[in-house]
């Protein structure tokens, strides 16, 4: 699986301790200040009920707004409305000057050159989220709780491990083996504390957040503006894109809190795994040249809020004093995506050991098979030690292929063969063309064998399309996918090899059989295909 792999990747490249020894390093070198995002929770800005606050007027007040509702033909609630939303304009503009006219409801030049360094800092996420979390979301919870819950990730990381529970058990098999490392990794689970889950929930929320902003569209909002005038700049009519300011005043809402240290260096790593094999590539000092960058983009977010009183504007807007923004809700599957990935990973490495292991018992009856020859391997197969080379199932099958016909089929079976095909009787005349046919098929074999590896290999149809996949800068869903379909081209073009070998030693051994004079010899090639279709046998099973 893609994902376990990219997490396999980054934990081999760096240990627990190793970033947790980085991460105090940048807690001390850090100036990110703890300060909140949002600032409009005072009491100033609490919410206005005008109805409410009508009612609890004095009674000469309320009888000087029925009286100029009376000559201005509106309600007196309309009237104290009115005067309300001029107030509420009237502290906009002495709060922060030249963002908003509430009498002509526009949007002015400071709001748009605000807006637009929000933008500019959330690019900075965006980019950032954009190479690590949305390529590969669950391994990348898994990557951040390494940091936050260090002890139940040790847990999963070695007591679920196939290799380690059976040097505690060296005799347990594959269904207890699976049992344990499913019972180890609950264990795990259990571990984890309240304190974890708020942790966890808070960076979960503080991802879901920052991709909502740094996605928002902020150039729809900005195209809005003209300019009306070189002195007065860019304005809007806040009635255009109220909708949108609505979103964001959520989004911000939202987003109160800094994202932890320990997000922004899983963050930093995910962002950069790609460039670790670059000459020369120091970790630490690029990722606390990311961590300037995010504090600067954090600074911006800030001062944004503080400077823009955006729930202000849109009550002011709407004629609306109880209007609020409100949490958006996100971040609450992180547990899920969590446990899934586990389960997954568990699943996936008890899989690969029991079939090693099975493999390992196969290898030494291919050696006995072999008269204690090794079995010769594909060039370009990726194997278990090593993650390069093209995924191809069938490749087991395949190296016994070649062995067989390399040690077995050339120097032994061949010369029998064509001694039959010469002088051989068969029992029926048409034998000897379908045994020619097979004969030929059996001696191509290693041919075709060595034209799929071709294929397989970086320069070839298929690992060329394979290693150019892999490299691609898409969604992890995209890319796997892509991945896949070149993987199952080249597994169909491998079965169908294996069928035609297949097909023509079993006609081979059928007409053999039925022939009315054997020798030894053609007893012994009998024997020899039976064995290596068992041995097929057992690598399909596997």
């Amino acid at each position: 699986m893609a994902d376990l792999e990219n997490f396999d990747k980054l934990v081999s490249n760096l240990t627990l301790g190793e970033r947790q020894s980085l991460l105090e390093k940048l807690n001390g070198q850090s100036t990110l200040s703890n300060e909140p995002l949002y600032f409009q929770e005072d009491e100033k800005y609490a919410i206005v009920r005008i109805e409410e606050k009508y009612s609890k007027l004095p009674w000469y007040l309320r009888f000087w707004y029925m009286l100029i509702g009376f000559f201005k033909s509106k309600s007196s609630i309309d009237i104290f409305r009115d005067k309300q939303t001029e107030l509420l304009g009237k502290q906009i503009d002495a709060l922060s000057p030249g963002l908003y006219d509430f009498q002509k409801r526009l949007l002015l030049r400071n709001f748009f050159v605000l807006l637009n360094n929000l933008k500019e800092a959330s690019r900075y996420f965006y980019s950032a989220l954009d190479i690590s979390v949305n390529r590969d979301r669950s391994s990348f919870y898994a990557f951040l709780a390494s940091l936050e819950m260090p002890e139940v990730h040790r847990i999963l990381q070695n007591e679920t491990d196939p290799l380690v529970i059976t040097e505690k058990n060296p005799n347990i098999s594959d269904a207890d083996l699976r049992q344990k490392a499913h019972s180890e990794m609950e264990n795990a689970f259990e571990r984890i504390s309240d304190d974890h889950r708020a942790s966890m929930y808070k960076n979960a929320r503080s991802l879901f957040c920052l991709r909502n902003l740094s996605s928002f569209l902020f150039d729809r909002v900005l195209m809005a503006f003209r300019v009306k005038s070189e002195a007065e700049g860019e304005i809007c009519s806040i009635n255009v894109v109220r909708e949108l300011l609505v979103n964001l005043d959520n989004i911000l809402f939202s987003l109160k809190s800094v994202p932890s240290m320990a997000l922004l260096e899983s963050l930093f790593i995910f962002a950069m795994q790609d460039r670790s094999r670059e000459a020369g590539f120091d970790l630490s000092r690029e990722i606390s040249a990311q961590l300037s960058k995010a504090e600067a983009a954090i600074s911006v977010i800030r001062d944004f809020n503080r400077r823009i009183p955006l729930t202000w504007i849109l009550r002011c807007s709407s004629r609306d004093m109880s209007l609020s923004p409100y949490e958006l809700s996100g971040g609450e599957d992180w547990l899920l995506i969590f446990k899934d990935y586990w389960r997954k990973r568990v699943d996936s490495l008890c899989t690969e050991y029991i079939k090693n292991r099975r493999q390992k018992e196969l290898l030494n009856s291919f050696r006995i098979f072999l008269d204690g020859n090794e079995l010769v391997t594909l060039e370009n197969i990726q194997s278990s030690s090593s993650s390069e080379g093209f995924p191809l199932e069938e490749a087991f099958t395949l190296s016994l292929l070649l062995s067989f016909h390399l040690l077995i089929f050339i120097p032994k079976i061949n010369k029998v063969l064509l001694s039959v095909m010469n002088d051989g009787k068969f029992s029926k005349k048409e034998h000897w063309g379908e045994f020619t046919g097979s004969y030929n098929t059996l001696l191509r074999l290693e041919d075709k064998i060595k034209k799929l590896d071709s294929d397989i290999s970086p320069d070839g149809d298929y690992g060329s399309r394979y290693v150019q996949a892999r490299q691609e800068m898409s969604s992890i869903t995209i890319k796997r996918r892509k991945i896949q379909i070149i993987v199952d081209e080249a597994s169909i073009d491998a079965e169908k090899l294996i069928e035609q070998i297949l097909d023509a030693s079993d006609k081979i051994v059928n007409i053999l059989l039925a022939m009315p004079e054997k020798d030894a010899s053609i007893d012994e090639v009998i024997s020899q295909f039976q064995k290596l279709h068992k041995l097929l046998n057992d690598i399909a099973g596997t």
